[in-house]
């Protein structure tokens, strides 16, 4: 259908955020679906090899600088934000300081927000169609090659900031972020514009220095990426740095001066199962089962049950020394594959010299 047909009348811009609240998403915003500014950015950080292993980066990276040969018919993209903050969970910063727990980052505490985002984003192409006719869309919701963090910038969501995710002044970073390509002709959102200044707070939290580049994130040093997107062994020079990180990281968030007075997330993502602070021995006695069971329904399946006992086996290691948990370790050694015998191995050894040095034969 042309443009020219639909209905757009000047209030729809005004209907559309009233319907988005209506659903829960925190804000929305308009941009048109022009990338040239954000491009040689991303050009830049594959060219350093700073994507890791993250092929599907690479491979449709036209995709994601320009919309229109992902959805040839955009004009617009409407991006909205959902927050997620666990206001009931345990406190991230007691969590992470406790060596015989397991962190996971606090947005997979919850339900997984890919189908309910997309459920919602759906909803609201509905809504429009009601009150404009049948017009051309595409939503998603971290399921395409799409730029989200510079459209949303570019929509009035936030700024991208020196640890690569998206701030609102009054929000923080704590929030998912969704968009719908279409042909509407909206009016646009006035863009967002940085406000880090000389703060260096993020980068200085960064356990293993992946924050060193200001607004640049070398995911290969990442914890996130290195406890999720990775899919092999974990470089043996960075586990000392994961600490008691199981699944994600949220070091960077965590010390952001905007995310003091964080919005609570609707009850959908508030944590479930005791995993906001849950034993490291508990999670290494999981069955593949067991993993399946506690996992149902959350971001934190998608790892799959051999990377999370290679996480949790390393997060063993830099824990508390005991020859409990060298016994737990040894007992599954040969038990799940060649990739996490060499994680076990390594936190044995952590662990017997640690309780070397605590009896001084070390």
């Amino acid at each position: 259908m042309a443009l020219e047909s639909l209905d757009v009348s000047p209030n729809l811009d005004t209907q559309i955020r009233i319907w988005a609240e209506e659903l829960g998403f925190s804000a929305l915003g308009v941009s048109d679906a022009n990338l040239s500014e954000s491009a040689p950015f991303l050009q830049e950080w594959l060219l350093k090899g700073w994507h890791g292993d993250m092929e599907f980066m690479s491979r449709h990276a036209q995709l994601r600088q320009e919309p229109s040969a992902l959805f040839p018919s955009v004009k617009r993209v409407i991006s909205v934000r959902m927050d997620y903050w666990p206001q009931n969970a345990a406190p991230a910063e007691t969590v992470l300081a406790d060596r015989e727990t397991g962190y996971i980052a606090r947005y997979a505490l919850g339900r997984d927000y890919h189908r309910t985002m997309r459920r919602r984003l759906q909803i609201l192409a509905d809504r429009i169609t009601e009150q404009v006719g049948p017009f051309r869309y595409r939503a998603f919701v971290d399921s395409a090659p799409v730029m989200e963090k510079p459209l949303a910038q570019s929509a009035g969501l936030g700024w991208i900031g020196k640890h690569t995710n998206l701030i609102d002044p009054v929000h923080g970073s704590w929030f998912f972020l969704g968009e719908l390509y279409t042909d509407l002709p909206l009016p646009i959102s006035p863009p967002s514009h940085d406000h880090c200044g000389t703060c260096q707070r993020c980068a200085s939290a960064c356990p293993t220095g992946a924050l060193d580049t200001p607004y640049q994130l070398d995911a290969r040093k990442c914890i996130a990426y290195l406890t999720i997107e990775h899919k092999s062994a974990i470089p043996e020079e960075l586990r000392g740095a994961v600490g008691n990180r199981v699944f994600g990281c949220d070091d960077c968030q965590l010390v952001c001066p905007h995310n003091r007075d964080a919005p609570d997330g609707e009850d959908l993502f508030h944590a479930r199962h005791g995993l906001d602070a849950p034993l490291l021995t508990a999670l290494f006695a999981w069955t593949d089962k067991e993993f399946d069971y506690y996992t149902r329904g959350s971001a934190i399946r998608r790892l799959g049950y051999e990377r999370w006992m290679r996480n949790v086996a390393v997060a063993l290691g830099n824990s508390k020394p005991s020859t409990n948990k060298i016994e737990a370790l040894s007992k599954r050694l040969g038990t799940i594959s060649d990739m996490v015998d060499e994680h076990i191995v390594w936190a044995m050894e952590k662990q017997r010299a640690g309780l070397s040095v605590e009896d001084g034969t070390l």
